[in-house]
């Protein structure tokens, strides 16, 4: 009889020593500054409101290859989660063996992913669209340019700034202007976009604004630039009416960040949880209208006032781009920009 009381009385012990729910803790790779204040507030807090037991800390990074530094020096014990990445250094990653596949196992939203959020020998899947724009300087410029050909504008002589290759910004606009000019396959051949840059180069103030291009614009230092539409949307926001933005009739590039599961990491099942719900159209929603950022889930309805400021209205005016197939000419691209554009700039 006192054995069964004492029994009793030690799993009683046992229990209230225990807490009701153990809190798992899912480490999120991502990028830092505004990214990371938006979407904390957009999305990770939300979903830690609807789960208790889980704790999302965020682990900022400036970019996606410094992201693959910090998941391949942690290789042989993981300590991250999940990470938010540019899908083209998600494409290294998976070669490197350093993500799970997400799919439907992962998450139910996989089947409302847009077809251009899912790529062949990638991981991960596409968690926000961005695309080229130009952002223009309200004193300098009053009308809206219509054209990329904007950046050639004799009257714009050292009042252009945009990142060179190898930054996607200075890629990407080779790319719309190769296929604004006849090319057909800019990866065997763009020549007729490297030809335009040419006649771009002259314009160019910088070719590596400093802190970054729309703060150039804002204050004046340059009338044009070239832009990623989230950050400018955000910034123009800010500028007083200084800066506006710009989407060209030619068209433009989508930018596709994935979220991909860190294979080995060390709070799996929670992670599947966070990646499910940033997928879904409550979090693509929400954090479209925190910056503009458009959904990759098309079953995502967007206010008009926010939609109007993403591409997902424009997106018959994306020119297809194969990441993975531009990784492979990334390099030879470069090359090209710094023998036949940069000498030719001011």
């Amino acid at each position: 009889m006192k054995t069964a009381i004492f029994l009793s009385g030690a799993l009683m012990l046992a229990t209230t020593a225990l807490p009701a729910h153990a809190q798992q803790t899912v480490t999120l790779l991502a990028y830092s500054g505004l990214f990371q204040e938006r979407y904390t507030k957009a999305v990770i807090e939300p979903f830690m409101a609807a789960h208790p037991d889980i704790k999302v800390e965020y682990f900022p990074q400036p970019g996606s290859a410094a992201m693959l530094g910090v998941l391949r020096a942690q290789k042989a014990a993981q300590q991250t989660d999940v990470t938010i990445m540019d899908v083209s250094v998600a494409k290294t990653g998976t070669d490197e063996g350093l993500f799970d596949k997400v799919n439907e196992s992962v998450t139910k939203n996989y089947a409302d992913l847009y077809p251009n959020a899912k790529f062949e020998g990638v991981a991960g899947v596409g968690v926000t669209f961005d695309n080229l724009v130009l952002i223009y300087n309200t004193d300098a410029i009053k009308t809206a340019p219509t054209s990329w050909n904007a950046l050639k504008d004799p009257a714009l002589k050292g009042k252009v700034a945009m990142m060179s290759a190898p930054d996607i910004v200075g890629i990407g606009t080779t790319i719309i202007m190769d296929r604004m000019n006849g090319g057909k396959d800019f990866i065997q051949n763009i020549n007729a976009g490297m030809n335009a840059m040419a006649e771009v180069a002259p314009n160019v103030q910088t070719w590596e604004p400093k802190p970054e291009v729309y703060p150039t614009v804002i204050n004046g230092q340059v009338s044009l630039g070239v832009g990623w539409n989230a950050r400018s949307q955000v910034n123009a926001d800010k500028s007083d009416g200084k800066m506006k933005v710009a989407l060209p009739q030619e068209g433009t590039i989508l930018q596709v960040n994935t979220i991909n599961l860190v294979k080995g990491g060390p709070s799996s099942d929670a992670a599947r949880k966070f990646v499910d719900y940033a997928l879904s159209p409550q979090a693509q929603s929400a954090f479209s209208a925190a910056m503009y950022y458009a959904p990759t889930n098309s079953a995502v309805k967007l206010a008009p006032d926010v939609a109007n400021r993403t591409v997902i209205g424009a997106m018959d005016k994306v020119i297809p781009v194969d990441w993975i197939a531009l990784s492979t000419v990334r390099d030879r691209i470069t090359q090209d920009w710094r023998r036949k554009v940069i000498p030719l700039s001011r």
